[in-house]
């Protein structure tokens, strides 16, 4: 990605790079996000980004990545606290609207970011869930007849980016490899055929569950329940749909709701063909 010449107030912006990546983190330090350094590079590996200059310093993030030649999600939007209120965070939001003329887009965004992406034309589209905390001990769910719960391989990747893709109407198998080289992933299968897939891997403070697609509810609630079970007593995060249901039911067991963020469109946003849904997001950048 080439460098944007927009400039500000003594700011500019440019690519964002790994050579960023101990600012990144630091940036994100500063304003209360639990990101481990490996989880900027991860996301930066499956992205690009920009990265707001101001005296040679790094003051200020927005990435986005790129689903198929139609979508894009936008996240990872940090301004240095001692820089808001400057109009960096607009800065930011042009470049990244400028870098995806053409696509429809997608955010999840807090209550103090919302203003400024409505003034771009983002639409609010639903809310997800933020559930975290020390994993309850709780038993796995049984399994019923001609059920089976396995560990995914690399052969099951082909299946399993169809599935989310099904559950999202994104193409994200580079994302799903990325997650597979990093974590690991379990399948529930009914008579031989994937019903479902939840990913664990290492995260911020802890672990985080997702994404989690599945044909229906029981599905996704016995891959949760899953890897709750795995890690009892350690911190874990799952990001939920609301529209899920599974806020509540994780409530109920233990990891509690410590925030919520808002969806937000712009453009027509991508059509799930199902049967397949999301019940947990990869993160509230990715989606």
């Amino acid at each position: 990605m080439s460098a944007v010449p927009s400039a500000a107030g003594g700011v500019h912006l440019r690519a964002l790079r790994p050579d960023d990546l101990d600012d990144c983190h630091s940036l994100s330090v500063a304003v209360g996000w639990a990101h481990r350094r490996e989880d900027w590079a991860l996301v930066l590996g499956l992205g690009q980004g920009l990265a707001a200059i101001a005296e040679g310093e790094l003051v200020g993030t927005a990435m986005w990545w790129a689903f198929g030649l139609g979508h894009a999600s936008f996240g990872s939007i940090i301004v240095a606290p001692e820089r808001q209120g400057a109009g960096i965070g607009k800065l930011l939001m042009q470049g990244l609207i400028e870098a995806t003329s053409g696509r429809s887009r997608g955010l999840i965004a807090t209550e103090e970011g919302r203003p400024l992406y409505a003034k771009y034309g983002f639409v609010p589209a639903g809310t997800v869930l933020q559930h975290q905390g020390s994993a309850p001990a709780i038993a796995a769910l049984p399994l019923d007849p001609g059920e089976t719960l396995r560990l995914a391989t690399e052969a099951d990747l082909p299946v399993l980016a169809g599935l989310d893709e099904a559950a999202t109407g994104l193409p994200r198998a580079p994302v799903l490899a990325a997650l597979l080289d990093r974590g690991e992933a379990h399948v529930l299968e009914r008579d031989g055929v994937v019903a479902g897939f939840a990913v664990l891997r290492r995260h911020g403070l802890g672990w985080l569950i997702g994404p989690v697609a599945a044909i229906d509810d029981r599905a996704a609630r016995c891959l949760i329940a899953h890897g709750l079970a795995a890690r009892p007593g350690e911190f874990i995060r799952v990001d939920v749909p609301a529209p899920t249901g599974l806020g509540g039911w994780l409530g109920e067991r233990g990891l509690p709701q410590v925030a919520s963020g808002l969806v937000m469109a712009h453009g027509q946003p991508p059509i799930a063909r199902g049967p397949a849904r999301l019940f947990a997001l990869v993160n509230q950048a990715l989606g």
